[in-house]
Parts: C-alpha cells; sequence; structure tokens
C-alpha cells in the first residue's frame, strides 16, 4: 500500500477524536463538557449548481462545520480537493478550535471544502464555484461569525471572490469576512508566508531545547506548496541545509544540498520538482526516511504511520501540515526519542495572521510586515514555551502537552460560558 492508500484508509475523525480523548482523560474533563466537546457544534452540507464553459450543469458538493464557539467566532480554511470528505472536515475544523486555543487567540474551529479538482477547471468555472458555494454557506458566515482563509487549493483570489460576493449581498464591502485577501483588498503583509515563518520559529526553539545547530544540521520537507517552500527559504536562511524537498508528484534528493530558489524556478516551468539536475528522484514514502536532522511533513494528513514511523531518521519533526502523523505513529517516535511539534502548535502561524489581518480589517488599519513579523514571533515562542514545559513537567509527548494546553483553555471558556439556555 501506498501512503496515499493508508491516508485514504485512516478515518482523520476517528484520529481526531482519539487525540482530544486522550486529552480530555489526563485532564479529568466533566463527562458532560467532554460529550460537548467531542462534537462539532454545526456541519452544513450544501449541493450547488455551476454552470461550465460547454454550457452543462454540474452539481458540486460542499461542506462549512463550526467546531466550538466558546472562544469566539469559527476560523478556518476552505479547501477545493477531489478527496474531501464530511469527516475530514470535521477533523481539520476540530483541529481549528485547539489550535487558536494553543496561540491564544479569541477564535473557535471551523472549516470547509468542496469536492472538486480545481485543476481541472477554468478560471471562469472556478469563479463561478467559488461565488456559488460561498453563497450556500453564507447563512454561517460572517466577521463576527465565522471567518474563512485559504487552505489546499484555494488562494487569495478565491478569498477575493468570497469577500467580493458576500459584500455584495451586504450591500457595502466587508473585508473582515475572509481572510488570506488580496493586500490591495485589505490582506495583511506577511500572511502568505506566516504558516512557514510560524514552523521556523518553533524550529528555532527546538533546536535550542535539543542542542540541534542549525547551521549543521540537514532538514528533508514534504510538501512542496506555500507552506514548504517558503519553509525551506527561511531555515535556509538559518544556516540550515535543505537535503530533500517533494511534491505531489514525488521527490527530490541530494545528501550535499539543494538550491531552493533554482529549484522553484525549475517546478514553475516543468510542474514537477522531480528530474532538477544533479539530484536524486525519490518517492514521497522515501522522503519521509531521508538521513536527517530535522523533517517538515508540509503536504497532507496520515504520512507518518505505524508502518514507517520506526523507519524515521530526523531528530526533530515540525508539523506544518494539518494532522501527518496517527497516533500510533506518535507513541513510536515518542519511545524512539523523536522530538515532535505538533500541527497544532507547529503550523498555528498561518491562523494567527489571519486574526492579525482581521484586526486590522475591523480597524480599517494596515501594519508594516516588521510589526506582524514581531507579533507573530512573540505569540509562537510563548506558545512554544508554555507548551514545552507542559511536556516536561508531566513527562510527556509534545502534542499531549498542546492538547492538555488548548483543550483545558476551551473547556475553560465553554464551564465558564454555560450552557445556554
Amino acid at each position: 500500500m501506498t501512503t496515499e492508500h493508508i491516508a485514504a484508509s485512516i478515518n482523520p475523525w476517528q484520529v481526531a477524536q482519539q487525540q482530544f480523548d486522550l486529552a480530555a482523560e489526563r485532564l479529568n474533563l466533566d463527562p458532560g463538557l467532554r460529550r460537548v466537546l467531542r462534537e462539532p457544534r454545526r456541519e452544513l452540507t450544501v449541493h450547488f449548481p455551476v454552470k461550465m464553459d460547454d454550457g452543462s450543469v454540474q452539481v458540486f458538493t460542499g461542506y462549512r462545520v463550526q467546531h466550538n464557539l466558546g472562544r469566539g467566532p469559527a476560523k478556518g480554511g476552505i479547501r477545493y480537493h477531489q478527496d474531501v470528505t464530511l469527516d475530514e472536515v470535521k477533523a481539520l475544523a476540530m483541529w481549528m478550535t485547539w489550535k487558536c486555543a494553543v496561540v491564544g487567540i479569541p477564535y473557535g474551529g471551523g472549516k470547509g471544502g468542496v469536492i472538486v479538482d480545481p485543476k481541472k477547471l477554468s478560471q471562469k468555472e472556478l469563479e463561478a464555484l467559488s461565488r456559488r458555494f460561498f453563497t450556500e454557506i453564507e447563512v454561517l458566515v460572517g466577521p463576527e461569525r465565522d471567518i474563512p482563509a485559504p487552505d489546499v487549493n484555494t488562494n487569495a483570489q478565491v478569498m477575493a471572490w468570497f469577500m467580493d460576493t458576500y459584500s455584495m449581498h451586504a450591500g457595502h464591502t466587508v473585508p473582515g469576512v475572509v481572510t488570506g485577501k488580496p493586500i490591495s483588498l485589505g490582506g495583511s503583509e506577511g500572511r502568505n508566508e506566516a504558516t512557514a515563518r510560524g514552523t521556523v520559529f518553533c524550529i528555532i526553539e527546538a533546536a535550542r531545547h535539543l542542542g540541534i545547530e542549525l547551521p549543521k544540521a540537514r532538514v528533508a520537507i514534504q510538501g512542496f506548496g506555500n507552506a514548504g517552500s517558503i519553509a525551506a527559504q527561511l531555515i535556509g536562511n538559518e544556516g540550515a541545509t535543505v537535503v530533500a524537498v517533494s511534491d505531489s508528484t514525488g521527490g527530490i534528493h541530494n545528501p550535499d544540498g539543494l538550491d531552493i530558489k533554482r529549484i522553484l524556478a525549475w517546478k514553475k516551468e516543468h510542474g514537477t520538482v522531480q528530474g532538477f539536475p544533479g539530484t536524486t528522484d525519490i518517492t514521497n514514502e522515501q522522503l519521509l526516511e531521508v538521513d536527517c536532522d530535522i523533517l517538515i511533513p508540509a503536504a497532507l494528513e496520515n504520512q507518518i504511520t505505524n508502518r514507517n514511523a520506526d523507519r524515521i531518521k530526523a531528530k526533530l519533526i515540525a508539523e506544518a501540515a494539518n494532522g501527518p502523523t496517527t497516533p500510533d505513529a506518535d507513541r513510536e517516535l515518542f519511545r524512539n526519542s523523536k522530538f515532535m511539534i505538533p500541527d497544532i502548535l507547529c503550523n498555528a502561524g498561518g491562523v494567527t495572521v489571519s486574526y492579525f489581518e482581521w484586526v486590522q480589517d475591523l480597524n480599517r488599519d494596515h501594519w508594516s510586515e516588521s510589526v506582524v513579523n514581531d507579533k507573530l514571533k512573540e505569540i509562537m515562542v510563548k506558545a512554544f514555551q508554555e507548551t514545552l514545559a507542559i511536556a516536561r513537567r508531566e513527562q510527556i509527548d509534545m502534542r499531549t502537552a498542546a492538547y492538555l494546553l488548548a483543550v483545558q483553555r476551551v473547556a475553560d471558556a465553554t464551564a465558564l460560558r454555560g450552557l445556554y439556555p
């Protein structure tokens, strides 16, 4: 079985609930509160028509899930992918709740998705699909209610269409309804690099804790999209050597290091990183097992499983993707003294700068990139240190520690608010 087949056979919602149960058990959460937090608050499924370029009408299915609103409006991306399922969206919404709580920003978790392969759509069809989908989920969204953002296969242009659609219905411009917008429409400086930058801030802290010297460190990165490619550049700026990268078509490896700028140009021209001169082509599975000090999974969920966990050589794993490691793999990695920076902490830079964007939009303000990056660093370093302190005190892995921190914060907010009516 390939990693993709394994990933497809693991239900992300069961994984998310399992991770929550472990934390709830340790925190000795009230059973009623546990039942509340174990399920999403709202799940919306929509089936909507789109007129295609050839004049035919296709019906697409999309979802928007709000997991918890105890700490503020729902926040979370919308992805366009042919393999989107309701269970995947529910899991991602729950992870967003914990992610916002770990870094202490006033949001609950939400997520959305449309079952579509956007690479098969023209720009016109993509716009029609985006506007119609946003119209359908408008019953849930709003700048004080639920604020979507880009995710897999969606970008600033899609957010601009979402924002315009909502604004047309409202009769005035509402920039705060989505984040990850173009800067000219109220987007934030530094938003594009935020996920990767937050990941690298965490890696710097973890390397200091573990005694890894970054200028001597070798790094492998699975996934060469927004988070992966920018992380490759930023970690290179810290002096580390990137020895392997991969995208959806496969990967490349050179133990002496890769020239990331040249690989970006190569991928733009050839649509793949593979075949880059002076490197060996490898599979996505092989990339995870490359000889390196730091591994950054920045692709899809369920890549590190109990089948390959014992073959991972990296001392430090930084999850720039959501849910790349299964719970049984977590146990194996912890047993093998691997240090994991979990997704709900590691890739929270994206939602943190989305929060900054939202604050700027609500205040009709605009911050410089250096202000954004300084605020991001402060939040990421604080969240990392708080999580590390719990991990050391309780003698547990970093994921369990991050969950204890996050679930406690959400449980406190939910309990204080009480049950209505």
